[in-house]
């Protein structure tokens, strides 16, 4: 079954010459079915890049999902343009009446700033709030996760020594966890992030389970069964050439920055880099979306109850 998306959003024509489904929401709407309603609230400055990433891993499943663009209200995108955001996105206050199956919660290049010093902060709380009440699931990632282990637990991130850039590999924790259903026991997860949280830390808080962790990074992903919530530090999303984005950034900015480990073939960036995480990212995200379809309410308007 295919994603809805509007057929002029530039992920439709990207992802259906991936050969991934996707449909008009003029056809879908004409089918006898209740979609998954998923949001994404893309907090970071490529938004279409981001979408993109997204709308692909949670299409790749065999449900129809109806996919809703959000952005923070009173934040201005500066590296977007005005008119995509006008067309494509809504802001959180004109939906927070609505009810989700699945919310995701994108990164964010703030990680210097404490959180109270966000200028969205607020709102985001807020949002954080909502998912208690009018959304099913919710995916938190990279700052949007340490965002909500902070709000809802008090765990904080921590300022790293240097970057943590790379593709580092991970290892499973919880074999049975049905987010981790067909997971190798070992595996690369790419890195881009000055930050992390402790494990320690993240031990004791009750209730919070690490699922996936590396020796190199600490902790990936938790989950927190209580608000219905799992937070991912890293990346499954990149495309093969985002990190190769940031590096050639940063090299033409001459900011100092480190070749990403074990990313470049033989760590050289002239050669291009191999895509090892790709398989490992739509299981995640398509058991993500499984277990929503197995737990959601049918009747959207329950969800919350």
């Amino acid at each position: 079954m295919p994603i809805t998306l509007p057929a002029t959003l530039p992920a439709f024509d990207v992802l259906r010459n991936e050969g991934v489904m996707v449909m008009s929401p003029e056809r879908a709407a004409r089918q006898d079915i209740r979609p998954l309603k998923i949001a994404l609230l893309n907090l970071m400055p490529k938004k279409i890049q981001t979408e993109t990433q997204f709308a692909r891993l949670i299409g790749a499943t065999p449900l129809q999902i109806d996919l809703k663009l959000i952005r923070m209200s009173d934040h201005l995108a500066r590296n977007t343009a005005a008119a995509h955001m006008e067309e494509f996105y809504q802001p959180f206050q004109a939906v927070r009446d609505e009810k989700f199956d699945g919310l995701i919660i994108t990164g964010a290049p703030i990680e210097h700033l404490p959180f109270e010093e966000v200028t969205y902060w607020d709102e985001l709380r807020q949002v954080m709030a909502w998912t208690q009440t009018n959304i099913h699931s919710t995916f938190g990632v990279c700052w949007g996760g340490m965002a909500m282990l902070w709000h809802f637990h008090g765990v904080a991130k921590h300022m790293l020594p240097a970057k943590a850039f790379g593709c580092f590999h991970h290892r499973t924790l919880v074999q049975g966890s049905p987010l981790l259903r067909g997971f190798s026991d070992d595996f690369v997860i790419p890195v881009s992030r000055w930050t992390e949280v402790r494990q320690a830390e993240v031990d004791a808080r009750p209730g919070l389970v690490t699922l996936m962790a590396s020796d190199k990074v600490g902790p990936c992903l938790i989950e927190d069964p209580a608000h219905r919530a799992a937070y991912i530090f890293n990346h499954f999303e990149y495309d093969s050439d985002t990190l190769k984005q940031e590096y050639d950034r940063d090299i033409a900015n001459g900011t100092p920055i480190i070749v990403p480990v074990n990313y470049y073939p033989d760590d050289d960036p002239a050669k291009p880099p191999l895509n090892r995480w790709r398989s490992h990212a739509h299981l995640l995200y398509g058991n993500w979306i499984n277990e929503i379809y197995q737990s959601t309410p049918y009747e959207i308007s329950d969800i919350g109850r």
